[in-house]
């Protein structure tokens, strides 16, 4: 039982099993009667990490994780800049005379007649002075 957290990996299941039948055992007397490596094999047994509750994070994990991370935005850069060399130019709709165009048509449709193009006195820069 000595030392037994470097030697439970290398434990078969049958032996693994036997020592807790001999821990159980042990622990059904008086507790106070146990060597301090009994107590500590049996809290490494009950509570130590292994099996379910092994360390998910080994040596590496961390370079993985970033790499990954690396790798997924060059991936997504790559896919940006090749959808965005195949798309459009801008649309017709964004030139400076269409805008114009379109401020004329919202003041004869009266559109946002309170504060909007509209309105009297207004002096915003109308859909003609936005930067798209």
């Amino acid at each position: 039982m000595a030392n037994i957290a470097s030697t439970w990996s290398n434990l078969t299941a049958e032996q693994r099993t036997t020592l807790e039948k001999q821990l159980d055992e042990r622990m059904t007397a008086d507790w106070k009667t146990l060597s301090a490596e009994e107590k500590k094999a049996a809290y490494y047994i009950a509570f130590g990490p292994h099996g379910p509750r092994e360390p998910l994070h080994k040596p590496g994990f961390g370079v993985k994780v970033t790499g990954g991370v690396v790798a997924a935005i060059v991936a997504s850069a790559a896919l940006f800049s090749a959808i965005r060399t195949r798309a459009q130019e801008t649309p017709h709709t964004m030139s400076k005379e269409w805008r114009e165009q379109t401020d004329e048509y919202m003041r004869s449709q009266k559109a946002n007649p309170i504060t909007g193009i509209a309105s009297e006195g207004y002096e915003g820069k109308g859909f003609s002075g936005h930067a798209y």
